[in-house]
């Protein structure tokens, strides 16, 4: 029951995130990329406020790990607050000609890229890491690529997103260790909205109107509460006592639902030749975080099963002998 209601929550965050495209399609209508990360950050910081609150209040009797150190926090809240507002500054200027469903799938690929930059850092490839890597590229191909043999400007903003985010996930994995998951989560937002801030003062300040603030509102509310604050949260409670790469996989289907919400919403559509490259895209996504120790370990078990079923049936088929008589002694 508790592996169910952690992965109900896990799949609520990948859906969560999937309508935040939406979001940021329909502020895209408004306000600039720099406008929009702004608040969607500083939203996301205010509401991670009352939860870290409430999670001290609750947590008052128990010992504060002695390595999780204020220095730590502000660099990693530093480090991964300019990634995030990277990500999310390409994604934005993407999403300005790229449809919802093509941003969440090809965002997704981050996934694709954390190990090859692993590879840099030392971390081995496998096989199913090599070929999600070539799918995931023939499939970007058949998803962007028009008949005219060009990738649209958008799609390639995405891309990049997708490898800040990388960037992103790999800083993160590397302060987690040494901070608060929450408290870390609500640095960066808060980090990633001074940055963005900056940028919007500088490239947005004659353009900047309080008038289309107030008409992305909901696009602004919904991708700061729900999209930062609420999904970063329910992924940090979800992912806990969860398999990493069973909570990875959930997670993936952000892209997935990216699609269903740009259709169900937005009425975007794909051609037969773009559905196959997301599809491929997902697969991908799937392969290249598959186990292939754990995979011979399930083959040779189910090798070994039938082995041992055979050469137990012989003897549970042999009829039991007779008992030896008895001698009586007079």
């Amino acid at each position: 029951m508790f592996q169910l209601r952690q992965s109900f929550l896990l799949f609520l965050t990948a859906t969560i995130w999937g309508s935040g495209f939406v979001a940021q399609s329909i502020g895209m209508d408004h306000v600039t990329p720099f406008t929009y990360t702004f608040f969607r950050t500083f939203i996301g910081a205010l509401v991670l406020l009352p939860v870290i609150y409430f999670l001290k209040q609750r947590g008052t009797k128990k010992a504060t790990p002695t390595h999780y150190r204020r220095k730590d926090l502000l660099i990693g809240s530093i480090c991964c607050g300019i990634c995030l507002v990277g990500g999310e500054s390409f994604q934005q200027f993407g999403l300005v000609t790229t449809d919802a469903g093509k941003a969440g799938f090809i965002t997704s690929l981050y996934i694709v890229f954390v190990p090859i930059v692993g590879l840099f850092l030392g971390k081995k490839l496998n096989r199913f890491i090599v070929l999600g890597v070539l799918l995931s590229l023939f499939g970007f191909y058949l998803l962007c690529i028009k008949q005219s043999f060009t990738i649209e400007h958008g799609d390639f903003l995405i891309l990049i997103c997708a490898i800040v985010f990388c960037f992103h996930i790999l800083t993160i994995d590397h302060f987690v260790a040494k901070c608060d998951g929450v408290l870390l989560s609500c640095g960066q937002f808060f980090a990633a909205s001074f940055i963005a801030l900056l940028l919007m003062l500088i490239f947005d300040y004659d353009v900047f109107s309080w008038a289309d603030v107030r008409a992305a509102a909901l696009a602004l509310l919904w991708s700061g509460v729900m999209s930062n604050g609420v999904a970063y949260t329910l992924q940090v409670i979800g992912q806990r006592g969860m398999n990493p790469t069973i909570a990875t996989l959930i997670l993936s289907l952000e892209s997935v639902m990216a699609v269903v919400f740009g259709t169900l919403l937005l009425h975007e559509s794909l051609s037969l030749r773009e559905g196959i490259g997301c599809i491929l895209i997902l697969a991908a996504v799937i392969i290249a975080q598959l186990n292939p120790k754990a995979i011979v370990a399930l083959w040779q078990r189910r090798k070994v099963a039938p082995t041992a079923a055979s050469a137990a049936a012989p003897a549970a088929a042999a009829p039991a002998a007779p008992p030896e008589p008895v001698a009586h002694q007079d």
